[in-house]
């Protein structure tokens, strides 16, 4: 069987996992500086982060962030709030690679984002293709709820999917 990435080839299955997660994050963060227009001094600002490191994420300097640090700054990347919806957060765009899913790299990742958004947020909500019922398991453990379902919310090569709309509490208290 061939290895899902370099890292595969160097790092135990666990650490090659994260590695994997730090990279795409990296690159998802240095894809939304690009597409975003901002200066480093104004992506500096809004990530909460010093220009210098704003260079970093742009140079792909890999080794200087951490997993957590990297999931904070997509979060505030992708935290765009108005005033009447100030309490609630998003999570979008998780993805883990089939190969990683055992390992509990997706659970980390999902914990890591509520424990920012506990600071941050009193509810927390997020979408999940109807038929991925890992996922749904996935979120219904860590305590989120279904509410609803989205027909027709993506198409793929003429295919639709549904998606199931989930939501967490975040003000009540950790079990």
């Amino acid at each position: 069987m061939m290895a899902k990435s370099v890292f595969h080839d160097l790092f135990p299955a666990e650490e090659a996992a994260e590695l994997e997660m730090r990279a795409k994050l990296l690159s998802g963060i240095n894809k939304w500086l690009s597409k975003s227009a901002l200066t480093q001094i104004e992506a500096a600002r809004r990530l909460g982060i010093t220009q210098a490191r704003v260079s970093e994420i742009k140079n792909g300097k890999i080794n200087r962030f951490s997993l957590s640090m990297l999931v904070r700054l997509a979060g505030r990347a992708g935290f765009q709030r108005g005033q009447k919806m100030a309490h609630k957060g998003v999570i979008w765009g998780m993805y883990v690679q089939p190969g990683a899913r055992r390992g509990r790299i997706g659970r980390q990742l999902v914990e890591a984002i509520l424990d920012i958004a506990r600071q941050r947020v009193e509810l927390i909500q997020l979408a999940v293709v109807r038929d991925n019922e890992q996922a749904r398991r996935l979120y219904g453990n860590l305590g989120f709820l279904e509410y609803g379902i989205e027909k027709n919310a993506l198409k793929q090569n003429g295919r639709y999917d549904d998606e199931i709309l989930m939501a967490k509490d975040l003000s009540e208290k950790p079990n």
